[in-house]
C-alpha cells in the first residue's frame, strides 16, 4: 500500500506536546528547496540547517549554493534563529559511495547510494549534537522518490539512534511555494542536482539528433 508521508509528518507533529520545540537537523539540498521546508518546519522545530553535500561539482557550484544561505536565513521571518552548520566539502566521499555506478541513469542506484550517503551523515551529524530528530529537504523535489528517501531514513534513524522525521514537503503545493519563495528572496535556482554524472547526462541528451520528420508538415 502507498504510503502518504505527509500526513505520516503530520501525526507525528501531532504528538508533540504543546509548548515543546524538538531540535531538528535538517540536510539542505540547496536554499530554493530549503525555504519552503523551513517554512513548514520552523513552526514545530528548532531547526538547524546541515549543508552536506559532496556530490556537488565542482567547487565553485557547491560554494555558490551554500551562499545562497546568506541571502535567505537572515531575510526570511521564518528562518529566525536556524542555525547553519556547512560541512567541509570533500567530493571524494561522493565519488567512493557512487564507485561503479557512474554508468546507471540518472534516478537510479547510484542516486539511491547518493541519498543513503547524505542521509547517513546528517544522521550521525544529529546524534554527534544531540538533537532530537533529522531529516531532509529532497522530497521537496518533484524530481527524487520521495518513498525511496523516507524509506532511506527511517531504516538509518533507527541504526543510528536518532528519529527521522517523515515527509514529502512537495504535497500541498510545497514544490510551487519553494519557487516563489526563491523568487521573493532572489535566490539561485539551479537546473540539476550538481552531481558530475547528472551534468553529463544532461549534456549528452541534448546532444543527442532528434529523429522524426519533427518541424515538418505532412
Amino acid at each position: 500500500m502507498k504510503i502518504n508521508y505527509q500526513k505520516e509528518m503530520e501525526a507525528v507533529l501531532a504528538t508533540i506536546p504543546q509548548g515543546t520545540r524538538p531540535a531538528l537537523l535538517l540536510q539542505c539540498c540547496c536554499a530554493p528547496c530549503s525555504s519552503a521546508v523551513l517554512e513548514v518546519l520552523c513552526a514545530h522545530f528548532d531547526v538547524s540547517v546541515y549543508f552536506y553535500n559532496p556530490n556537488i561539482h565542482p567547487q565553485a557550484e557547491y560554494e555558490k549554493r551554500l551562499a545562497q544561505f546568506d541571502k535567505l536565513l537572515p531575510a526570511a521571518p521564518f528562518a529566525k534563529g536556524v542555525r547553519m552548520i556547512p560541512a567541509q566539502y570533500d567530493p571524494t566521499e561522493f565519488f567512493e559511495a557512487v564507485k561503479g555506478l557512474e554508468e546507471e541513469p540518472e534516478g537510479g542506484a547510484r542516486c539511491t547510494e547518493c541519498f543513503r550517503l547524505r542521509l547517513r551523515a546528517t544522521a550521525e551529524k544529529a546524534r554527534e549534537l544531540g538533537f532530537d530528530f533529522f531529516t531532509t529537504t529532497l522530497t521537496v523535489s518533484p524530481h527524487k522518490d520521495a518513498a525511496r528517501l523516507n524509506e532511506l531514513g527511517k531504516a538509518i534513524g533507527e541504526e543510528v539512534g536518532v528519529r527521522f522525521l517523515p515527509s514529502d514537503f512537495k504535497k500541498k503545493e510545497g514544490y510551487k511555494r519553494s519557487i516563489e519563495l526563491s523568487k521573493a528572496y532572489d535566490l539561485y535556482r539551479q537546473m540539476d542536482c550538481g552531481c558530475i554524472f547528472s551534468k553529463r547526462e544532461e549534456i549528452r541528451d541534448e546532444n543527442t539528433p532528434v529523429s522524426g520528420n519533427v518541424g515538418t508538415s505532412a
